[in-house]
């Protein structure tokens, strides 16, 4: 469908079709490095922490799980205030406040001001998700959006194997407050590219050409398949639920949809599973396993690898094999990461042997992890789908306030790291049966 002629006039007459959507992916993919490496830095210096302030297990868990408490306050504000002033000044204040509060993390002198921050972190940068994901439901026709989606995912990957590392040598030569004060610098830098590269919207932005914004904004024929002209996959479309369903163009209506709620929840199961791993799988290596710390920073890095391919190919897989379809993937990764809990559980003290397990646990926990971002973009509009999923992330994120805690609570009564496994197994079982209770939503 082409664009109105009021549109078309008003654009810059590029010689050649532009792909600048594409530049819009990387900055977008830069900002979430900067955002995942500020609030996942506090594992590496933990052990400085518990050490220096005399922590237990409980509260060691609750400084991670603070900042998702903040983190879940900001998400539907967020997606309201979008919804009227657009992408390009949210996001340049949120990533300049987050670096802002990475700054004071280093000067704190006790334990209330580091979970205060923390909570302050997460408030600062909960503005940036969902202008980020906004953006790309923007900036990318529907045939592409999961594999943008899993792009922007992907960076979510890179941060943990790439953050120990430096972290860890600044935090040896330089002490651990130290951590937080470079961390703060890549952020002030990404909020001035932000504001530079990116506008709310592909009709604002001159790099932008007719041709693009036509292909962008298209109204797109379903993806057909060879075998017969059709689009039915069968028993996975019966499965998946998958049917037309009314487009949500009001907020009310967002929240009277189930679709949205489910999605919410099965999203808190999947967030839970991710950072508690995230928080204790090091300790995890080093308690339980008897690892050294050199030997942990290795294998404590092996589900990040194994997401940053899953993230990618889970949003390559939602759009081009399962036809935009978001269900399949997420209900994959419920199934195959709660199976993979079960191998940790009773997996043999091999390190080649745990890699292969904790990679191929992240490998399929993020496989569909992208569309459970791109699921409300089918649902919803363009000026709705910020308040969509501000809502999936406010309540989905909760799972990252309360997952460390439970299983810092677990491991101080037990000490028994499978019940934590166990833990996020049931969860994972409990998020599939969430999800297939969802409808999945045809896109035109």
């Amino acid at each position: 469908m082409a664009l109105p002629e009021s549109k078309i006039s008003a654009r810059p007459a590029l010689k050649q079709k532009s792909s600048y959507r594409w530049v819009v992916l990387l900055v977008i993919f830069g900002v979430y490095l900067v955002c995942m490496a500020d609030r996942t830095n506090i594992g590496v210096v933990l052990p400085f922490i518990k050490e220096e302030f005399t922590l237990n297990n409980f509260q060691a868990g609750a400084i991670a799980s603070f900042f998702f408490l903040g983190y879940a306050l900001t998400q539907i504000p967020a997606g309201f205030l979008l919804g009227k002033k657009g992408t390009r000044g949210v996001a340049t204040i949120a990533i300049l406040a987050f670096s802002v509060v990475t700054f004071l993390l280093g000067t704190v002198k006790n334990a209330t001001a580091l979970v205060l921050l923390r909570l302050g972190l997460g408030v600062a940068e909960g503005p940036a998700p969902v202008s980020l994901t906004s953006t790309i439901n923007q900036w990318f026709p529907a045939k592409e959006k999961a594999t943008a989606t899993g792009v922007y995912i992907a960076s979510t990957q890179l941060a943990p194997i790439i953050v120990p590392i430096i972290a860890a040598w600044i935090a040896v030569e330089h002490g651990w407050r130290s951590v937080f004060m470079w961390f703060a610098v890549p952020g002030i830098l990404m909020a001035i590219v932000w504001y530079l590269f990116v506008r709310s919207k592909p009709e604002d932005s001159p790099q932008v050409s007719e041709a693009e914004l036509n292909y962008i904004r298209q109204s797109e024929e379903a993806v057909k398949v060879k075998e017969g002209g059709r689009t039915s996959l069968g028993w996975i479309d019966k499965l998946i639920r998958y049917q037309k369903v009314e487009t949500l163009t009001t907020n009310k209506s967002i929240y009277k949809s189930w679709n949205i709620w489910g999605n919410t929840l099965s999203y808190f199961f999947m967030n839970s599973v991710l950072y508690g791993m995230l928080t204790w799988v090091p300790m995890y290596l080093v308690n339980a396993k008897g690892y050294s710390i050199m030997k942990m920073g290795f294998l404590a890095s092996t589900p990040a690898i194994g997401g940053l391919v899953g993230a990618i190919l889970g949003g390559i897989i939602s759009d081009r094999v399962f036809l935009k379809r978001r269900k399949p993937t997420m209900l994959l990764t419920a199934l195959l990461t709660a199976v993979m809990m079960l191998v940790v559980i009773n997996i043999p003290n091999s390190p080649i042997l745990v890699a292969l397990c904790l990679g191929l646990s992240g490998f399929f926990l993020n496989i569909g992890w992208p569309a459970f971002t791109a699921y409300p973009m089918g649902l919803t509009n363009r000026d709705t789908y910020p308040v969509a999923i501000a809502t999936v992330n406010s309540g989905g994120n909760l799972g990252g306030f309360f997952s460390p805690m439970i299983v810092g609570a677990i491991l101080d009564a037990t000490g028994n790291y499978n019940l934590a496994f166990g833990f996020f197994g049931v969860l994972l079982i409990l998020g599939f049966v969430v999800i297939l209770s969802l409808k999945e939503p045809v896109q035109n």
